[in-house]
């Protein structure tokens, strides 16, 4: 009777066949046996001490691919960075409506491109609280609350905020200087669309996503781009320029912020970024209607 050894036990028929090729290779006689459940290389004794060894090799050169751990995400309150976003373009609406202070809100802090040029830096802020009609008003109302909540949610609401000003502004300086001095405009769009940004910049470049296929590596910036160009190339009345720029520097923004400390921040932190984008608006406001 021949004196048999088992050399490799599997539950899993794939990883029997591919040693059995090894073996084989080898130029080592086996059997493979199948009982439907499970499967096992069997070689003659004499031949078992050079099977081992083949096989060895052959973990050792070719290890078990482990996927990437997803990133666990730990989900922040959006609630206060929302209403906030909305009381204040409500309010500014309210308030340029009726010209309060004796003031015309509109000349004082719509982006202009020659005033800018002439060093006017608030205008770049003051714009993205104003709005030409109630239907202007509530389309940015609707999208950046509904941006706004994702943004919140993965980076808290202080933080999410302070990004989105920062880069709306940034967006609205580049559109600016890119464009003929007698460029104007207005609205929350730019900042709508830098929310957008940040939401892509951050997520793909912190890997919160499977890494393992291009579809999902690439999938935010892709998704981002396509609502870019689904929602931010209306009529001739939108200023297209101002939407992509605003999603370039918000993508910019989110994928800095991946590098410069742990997110979300705490809730001390929070506070502090949400103090600054209420003081950074109510600062270019003062200055706006002082002018």
């Amino acid at each position: 009777m021949e004196d048999l050894r088992v050399v490799y036990e599997s539950r899993n028929r794939r990883s029997c066949s591919d040693r059995a090729l090894v073996l084989a290779a080898a130029h080592i006689p086996y059997q493979l046996i199948d009982d439907g459940e499970s499967c096992a290389l069997v070689v003659l004794a004499e031949h078992s001490a050079r099977a081992a060894e083949e096989l060895r090799l052959y973990e050792e050169e070719n290890p078990p691919v482990r996927p990437k751990v997803r990133k666990r995400i730990i989900y922040q309150d959006a609630l206060p960075g929302v209403i906030g976003y909305v009381l204040i373009v409500c309010a500014v609406a309210g308030l340029a409506g009726y010209s309060m202070f004796g003031s015309n809100w509109f000349t004082a802090g719509r982006v202009d491109g020659n005033l800018i040029r002439d060093g006017e830096w608030w205008r770049t802020i003051t714009a993205l609280t104003l709005h030409s009609g109630v239907r202007h008003l509530l389309g940015n109302l609707v999208f950046g609350v509904f941006f706004g909540i994702f943004a919140g949610r993965l980076l808290g609401s202080g933080v999410a905020w302070l990004a989105i000003v920062v880069s709306a502004a940034l967006g609205n300086t580049a559109n600016t200087l890119l464009l003929d001095s007698t460029h104007r405009s207005l609205g929350a769009s730019t900042a709508v669309f830098a929310a957008l940004g940040l939401l892509a910049g951050y997520v793909w470049r912190g890997q919160l996503m499977a890494q393992d296929r291009w579809s999902t590596r690439y999938g935010p910036v892709i998704g981002g781009l396509a609502l870019l160009m689904f929602t931010g190339t209306g009529d001739e009345n939108t200023d297209i320029g101002a939407h992509l720029l605003g999603f370039v520097c918000g993508f910019g923004t989110g994928m800095l912020l991946t590098m410069i400390g742990k997110m979300p921040a705490p809730p001390r932190t929070q506070r502090v970024a949400g103090a600054a984008a209420l003081a950074i608006v109510a600062t270019a406001w003062l200055v706006a209607l002082q002018g």
